[in-house]
């Protein structure tokens, strides 16, 4: 019998009667994918301490996180998600999932972890006529949706810039991206998700929610539009399609992106950049943006990063994209320019040094127009630094409504030009939001922050373990003293409004640091917490998904 809505058979989503029963049927021998033995318990492949592959199944991107977990199930199949949750359930075992690996702090690996479930094998992108709606994977990548969404149906979700950004964790914690000013969230489209659950009785099954209003399941679906992966069990499929869209023809059931943006790189010389440009350059890129902040604006087809490096750089930059859709791309970008540049002395020139994630893109300083999916693969995977095996980070973050202030700005200052701290690839980074982003109400999905202007993230990357403190501490230090008044977070109010989920920080548990009163998940979930709770109890009343800023159990 075949399930209506996946086209699987429906025994892949009623095994979890147990790992005994798990066990009957599946496979016992080599895999023509994999050349390796499948568990016979689970399906999946397992990787143990013993395995010269163990040491690459327990890290992800962040090398201060490494796991020592007892096993690592490879799935391929979400019956294969299903029995290695049944597995570890009945063995009492502590389990986490990693899709793309990106995880700003140690949610899947640590030391507490005995079982991880690797979803990187379940990376299918596909149309699925039965749910009208496009199936992607759980442990598929950035990049690779974006290419097959466009090159066979000329469709795109709105999701991040970062190519190897794991679906998995990124939807579910709303997934942001260069296009949502103009198309909104990668969750503004998502119609529909397979999460394998577990219930008071501790049995694993999957579950389809979708949004439609009369699904018994369609609270699952909201909380997994912006409630965080790790919460509520482990997510094989999303299904995409925009709200309200009609017909059977795939490529009239997501939005198209342009065909082509206009790309553009300048940046400032740290050498010969006072504090008053520098003041003037921050004022006028945050009043641009609360000026544009509302949906329905020409404006909205413009986003933009500024980059506001440490000293050690060498320089501030601007990277800035249109959309080709915009009636005169060149004219918005140059009177976007002619804001953010009013009253700067300092003449501007070609971006010539890395910053952060993005490559040198000297050509850029004068725009230029290039085809979307190019432009996307060149923001995406241009700079190297997320492929270095060495790479280690810690990352703070902040929703704005307001232009921040200018003892905000001088703070920001004192400790980008600090001499006790030396490090090129420290930063603070600005980047557009509002627009399309806010036409959504604020409980219309689990993803509350519907009403800022841009958004912040305070990040330093380095790459030896000895220098964890230094880069830590001035994180810390940075952060805290930006949001001195309000206890040293950004609390909901009016100029602020808390932090992205996506970007997690444990510091925000902590008195130590978080001052306000705010706890933590008010920052990240502001008054939907509570109904993310009731979901919590009723998809995983046994808290087996957990992790140290997890939903919690009413």
């Amino acid at each position: 019998m075949t399930d209506k809505h996946s086209g699987h058979n429906r025994r892949s989503f009623l095994v979890g009667t147990g790992a005994a029963a798990v066990a009957v049927g599946l496979p016992q021998i080599a895999t023509a994918a994999t050349d390796a033995p499948v568990d016979r318990q689970t399906g999946s492949v397992v990787v143990r301490p013993a395995d010269s592959r163990y040491q690459d199944l327990i890290r992800g991107t962040n090398q201060r996180w490494v796991g020592t977990p007892e096993r690592v199930h490879v799935a391929r199949s979400t019956a294969d998600v299903v029995a290695a949750v049944q597995l570890a359930v009945d063995q009492g075992k502590r389990l986490t999932v990693q899709g793309g690996g990106h995880c700003y702090e140690d949610f899947v690996f640590n030391s507490d972890v005995q079982v991880v479930i690797n979803l990187s094998e379940l990376d299918q992108v596909a149309f699925d006529p039965a749910m009208r709606a496009f199936s992607v994977g759980g442990g598929a990548t950035l990049l690779d949706v974006y290419e097959k969404l466009y090159r066979i149906w000329g469709v795109t979700i709105p999701a991040g810039q970062c190519a190897t950004v794991g679906v998995g964790g990124h939807i579910s914690g709303g997934g942001w991206g260069v296009l949502c000013r103009e198309l909104g969230l990668s969750v503004d489209h998502l119609y529909a998700v397979e999460v394998v659950r577990v219930d008071a009785n501790g049995k694993a099954r999957a579950v389809i929610a979708t949004s439609d209003a009369g699904d018994v399941n369609r609270e699952l679906w909201w909380a997994n539009t912006g409630g965080g992966g790790g919460n509520f069990g482990v997510v094989t499929r999303y299904w995409f399609r925009t709200k309200d869209a009609t017909g059977t023809d795939p490529a009239g059931l997501l939005p198209r992106p342009p065909a082509e943006v206009l790309l553009a790189a300048i940046s400032w010389p740290w050498e010969t950049l006072t504090q008053k440009d520098f003041t003037t350059i921050a004022a006028n890129f945050g009043d641009w943006h609360v000026r544009h902040a509302a949906p329905g604006k020409p404006e909205s087809a413009l986003f933009s990063y500024l980059n506001l490096n440490h000293r050690s750089n060498g320089q501030v930059g601007l990277l800035t994209q249109v959309s080709g859709n915009a009636k005169n791309p060149e004219k918005l970008y140059a009177d976007f320019l002619a804001d953010v540049t009013r009253g700067v002395t300092l003449r501007h020139g070609p971006l010539t040094n890395a910053m952060g994630e993005f490559a040198p893109a000297p050509e850029f300083e004068v725009p230029q127009r290039l085809p979307w999916l190019q432009a996307t693969k060149y923001l995406g995977a241009a700079n190297p630094i997320l492929a270095d095996p060495t790479l280690r980070g810690d990352f703070k973050s902040a929703f704005n409504r307001a232009r921040y202030t200018d003892q905000q700005i001088a703070v920001w200052y004192k400790h980008l030009t600090r001499t006790d701290f030396h490090n090129p690839r420290a930063q603070l980074m600005v980047s557009s939001y509002g627009g399309k982003i806010n036409s959504v109400g604020r409980s219309d999905t689990a993803f509350a922050h519907r009403d800022s202007a841009f958004k912040v993230l305070y990040l330093s990357y380095w790459n030896e373990k000895a220098d964890d403190a230094a880069n830590i501490g001035w994180l810390r230090d940075f952060y805290y003293e930006s949001y001195g008044a309000t206890g040293g977070v950004p609390v909901p109010d009016a100029v602020t409004d808390g932090c992205y989920l996506n970007y997690p920080d444990i510091d925000l548990n902590d008195p130590a640091y978080n001052r306000s009163g705010v706890p933590w998940h008010t920052l990240y979930y502001t008054d939907n917490y509570r109904r993310l709770q009731a979901a919590k109890a009723a998809y995983d009343p046994r808290n087996v998904f957990r992790h140290s800023q997890s939903v919690r159990l009413p």
